[in-house]
């Protein structure tokens, strides 16, 4: 059973205007920033939940699209592209001041899904501003990411090539945010800053990404009868990207102190649901090796591990790992009855136990921007 973090994609936003704070020269000009707007204002609708269209007009409106994922996936597949003509005809104004004066105008506002404060903030959800369409492109394809997450975590019972896909799909996007779109935003940002405009927070989210792509992976595995060993290794490499996940989150947080313990919390659970079902096929090969000794003292060393561990604070996580450790626990009493009675192996010291390998096969799908090229003419 995979567990599910679903905060990364409760981003809201307030409404902004493009052509209020852009001086269009032409009517062709004035079009295009209204329909920016119209795609942007879909997007606000949907994810602040404000929408006053049925859902029936919803679904028409998508193409027929029922799952709210899919909707929300569509509308900033409208909108990116659209974004990017923009930020490309900008980026060639000479007038650095008539810029900034332009973004100031439109108030770009998001709030945070990562950060602490956000949970605690009784007042409401707390809003970030940036004067920057860098910022607004961060904070899009960031929640462009976390829907793709969403969407695959929705498939995942019916189909787990899709599943894994998507989770790749999500990846790359996150890959691509934190190498080419928020290095160029971090001469904009202030002190006060949501962790989604940190570049090692995305890269954190594309490393999740791609241990939940191969999370899905071995339950095909699974289904298809792969051999333990294979199984253990590719459990341990679940394990060791979230390992990885865990140093640049740390790295992270020194760049950013507001990020919040839910994150941290999600990595370290699953990675010890994955360090267990690694260690479980891992005993299983070593007793299929003849080495009864030894996987009972990888299962009696993995279990006492886990058992150190803070429990989660979420019930949902909290109860699928007490759940696996409840059958590890169970397993590894089996083996040692097993073991008393029949093959009276000597269980090894713990510095004399092997350790299973990783194998990480989950690759990211590259994120390839799209712009639509129209052109645009401004009042300078």
């Amino acid at each position: 059973m995979m567990l599910h973090f679903r905060d990364p994609a409760k981003l809201k936003t307030k409404k902004i205007v493009f052509e209020e704070a852009y001086s269009a020269r032409d009517s062709t000009t004035l079009e295009q920033l209204k329909e920016l707007s119209s795609k942007r204002r879909m997007i606000e609708e949907s994810i602040n939940e404000s929408s006053s269209i049925t859902t029936a007009i919803a679904r028409e409106m998508s193409g027929g699209l029922t799952s709210r994922s899919q909707q929300v996936l569509h509308n900033l597949e409208m909108y990116l592209p659209l974004l990017e003509n923009l930020i490309f005809h900008v980026g060639m104004i000479s007038d650095f001041g008539q810029i900034v004066r332009w973004n100031s105008e439109l108030k770009m506002q998001w709030t945070s899904a990562l950060s602490s404060s956000s949970f605690f903030n009784f007042k409401g959800p707390k809003y970030f501003q940036i004067n920057s369409l860098q910022f607004e492109i961060g904070m899009t394809l960031f929640l462009y990411g976390a829907i793709l997450r969403e969407r695959a975590l929705e498939v995942l019972p019916a189909d787990l090539v899709q599943s894994a896909t998507l989770f790749r799909e999500a990846a790359g996007v996150f890959h691509h945010l934190a190498h080419k779109v928020l290095p160029i935003l971090q001469y904009s940002l202030t002190a006060e800053r949501p962790p989604e405009v940190v570049s090692s927070v995305s890269t954190v989210m594309s490393l999740i990404c791609l241990a939940e792509a191969q999370a899905v992976t071995i339950k095909r595995a699974e289904e298809k009868g792969t051999t333990v060993g294979l199984l253990a290794k590719l459990h341990h490499g679940v394990a060791e990207l979230l390992d990885e996940a865990a140093g640049v989150l740390n790295t992270a947080s020194r760049e950013c102190n507001d990020i919040s313990s839910r994150i941290v919390e999600f990595i370290s659970c699953c990675k010890a649901l994955h360090e267990l079902k690694s260690k479980k096929y891992f005993a299983e090969s070593l007793k299929i090796a003849n080495q009864f000794g030894a996987a009972i003292g990888v299962l009696r060393v993995a279990l006492v591990d886990v058992k150190k561990k803070k429990m989660p604070g979420q019930e949902s996580w909290k109860y699928v790992l007490k759940e696996e450790i409840d059958k590890f626990a169970e397993l590894l009493r089996k083996h040692e009855h097993e073991n008393e009675f029949v093959w009276h192996e000597k269980v090894p010291s713990e510095d004399e136990l092997p350790e299973p390998e990783g194998n990480k096969i989950a690759s990211i799908i590259p994120y390839q921007p799209k712009r639509w090229e129209r052109q645009l003419a401004f009042k300078i």
